[in-house]
């Protein structure tokens, strides 16, 4: 079992304006942060994989984030315990760490990120009634069926609902067109979809799904307007299927005007041509998107630079948002986590808004609805 190092907080990197703490709150609240830092692979003779240096890489930058909020929340009265155990990325030590009293005993767990060590890891704190945060992974909280679970990144059928939700209230169509690849992974966005536009228009929106083969569009064109638009929703993430199948689109709209809505990976994938994304008014959800030229984002990247001597990266934005937002809860309620649900925050990487559900705990449900436009990514207003 790893021997914990306990963090305290340093001078302040931020200046924030919480809520001054009131008399009568905790000396300090207690954090344990579960992370793959694979500290082993520094003794002589041993090596990080890629694999595991990546990893690290990503515990390291979510704990410089998220230790920087901690700071900037000291500098506001709070006071806080942070300490740190490393996973080393195997879910036999993520098991372990479960049974770890001080651990147990922490006012919030933050980790693990990856979903085979958080389910090894839930799985034992079942009966526990302190909250625990999945700080990065949209894995569905089904997957671990934890009542006192924390998912931060909305999970994917949260995504669909969002498309579903803009479809039916800005676009208003009779029909919608839904592009199979034949995989069945398809259905993880397919159903929450469809039953998000059953429910939200009465199940007066036709849905029309067609399973694509080498790119074949002619019979689904015969059922498109002209005068569109004609929505068509591609959940696919197999670049095989989406290249040729987004090059048949492609030239169905130079007859038949076309609104795209893709998988929110796509926004990642450098195989997709902007160009075609844009002649297909493609649109994405998304919950991973910083605005580089705001005041609060300006602020943190400068303060980031000045403690750790390097440029933040998306996962050190995501620690300090979630820092921010969770140690504000605990300096706020004696310690406790709790009113997530009505405890809306907007960060620099996504807001946070939480419902809750029996058995499976809190889920972030904020995603954004981005389109391509001028050859980018920018948010639907």
């Amino acid at each position: 079992m790893a021997t914990p190092v306990k963090t305290e907080t340093e001078k302040p990197a931020t200046k924030p304006t919480p809520a001054k703490p009131q008399p009568g709150l905790p000396e300090r609240s207690t954090i344990s942060m579960l992370l793959p830092f694979a500290l082993d692979h520094l003794n002589p003779g041993a090596s990080y994989t890629e694999a595991g240096l990546k990893q690290a890489n990503i515990a390291l930058d979510y704990y410089q984030g998220f230790k920087l909020a901690l700071d900037s929340l000291t500098a506001a009265g709070y006071n806080y315990k942070l300490q740190i155990y490393d996973t080393k990325g195997l879910a036999s030590q993520a098991h372990a760490l479960a049974f770890n009293p001080q651990v147990r005993e922490s006012d919030l767990i933050v980790g693990p990120i990856f979903p085979e060590d958080l389910k090894a890891f839930t799985g034992v704190l079942k009966a526990a009634r302190k909250p625990i945060v999945s700080p990065l992974s949209p894995a569905a909280p089904s997957t671990f069926g934890n009542q006192n679970l924390v998912t931060v990144t909305p999970p994917l059928e949260y995504h669909a609902r969002a498309a579903a939700k803009y479809i039916q209230a800005r676009l208003v169509p009779q029909k919608i067109f839904v592009l199979k690849s034949g995989y069945s992974e398809d259905n993880d966005y397919i159903i929450p979809f469809k039953n998000a536009i059953d429910s939200l228009s009465g199940r007066k929106i036709q849905i029309i799904q067609t399973t694509v083969v080498r790119g074949r569009l002619n019979t689904m064109a015969l059922q498109f307007s002209l005068t569109g638009p004609n929505i068509v929703v591609m959940p696919s993430t197999n670049q095989a299927f989406l290249t040729i199948t987004m090059r048949s689109l492609d030239s169905l709209a130079k007859h038949y005007p076309i609104i795209l809505f893709g998988h929110p990976s796509w926004e990642k994938f450098t195989f997709l041509h902007s160009e075609i994304l844009q002649r297909l008014k493609t649109h994405i959800t998304s919950a991973d998107q910083v605005d580089y030229k705001s005041a609060a984002t300006v602020e943190f990247m400068r303060n980031y630079r000045k403690v750790y001597h390097q440029e933040a990266g998306e996962y050190a934005i995501k620690g300090f948002d979630e820092g921010l937002y969770f140690g504000r809860l605990l300096g706020a309620n004696n310690g406790e986590i709790k009113n997530l649900t009505s405890a809306d925050f907007t960060g620099i990487h996504n807001n946070f808004h939480f419902i809750k559900k029996p058995g499976i705990g809190y889920i972030n449900t904020h995603v954004n609805i981005m389109d391509y436009r001028y050859y980018e990514l920018r948010k639907v207003e």
